[in-house]
């Protein structure tokens, strides 16, 4: 069967493997979609155990996934630049969410990022990251 999809099956699912975060400040569990270069999703489970759960730490799950979706190799390193049009909940509850990150420009190293948390479909928080990446061994 034939796919017209420009995506790339997914290797590996565990963020670990990519992100030099552990945790508790690994906070995606799973990467559901990455298509390198252009976005990436992945799910996050806020156990009953880790609430309260700091509302600014969901502008951090997005900068790790803007992390993924923009390292194009293994030794990629990445730093949260700049956070713009944040918008956050009063409070975080345990429960599932879904994370994206979609780049919207890239210019060299710097990567403009388009994010949100969702959960049931419903938008939690959103953000407008600048993450600057740096490929290989440095």
């Amino acid at each position: 069967m034939r796919s017209d999809s420009k995506v790339a099956p997914l290797l590996n699912t565990d963020p670990s493997t990519i992100l030099p975060h552990r945790p508790p400040f690994l906070f995606l569990d799973k990467i559901v979609a990455c298509e390198p270069g252009v976005s990436a999703d992945a799910e996050m489970v806020v156990t009953v155990e880790s609430v309260p759960f700091p509302p600014v730490l969901l502008i951090e799950s997005i900068a790790q996934l803007a992390g993924i979706a923009a390292g194009q190799s293994a030794d990629a390193k990445g730093m949260l630049a700049a956070v713009s049009g944040g918008k956050l909940p009063l409070s975080v509850e345990a429960g599932k969410y879904r994370v994206r990150a979609k780049i919207i420009k890239s210019f060299g190293t710097l990567h403009m990022v388009e994010g949100e948390v969702l959960a049931e479909e419903a938008l939690v928080a959103s953000a407008m990251i600048t993450l600057a990446v740096i490929e290989g061994r440095q």
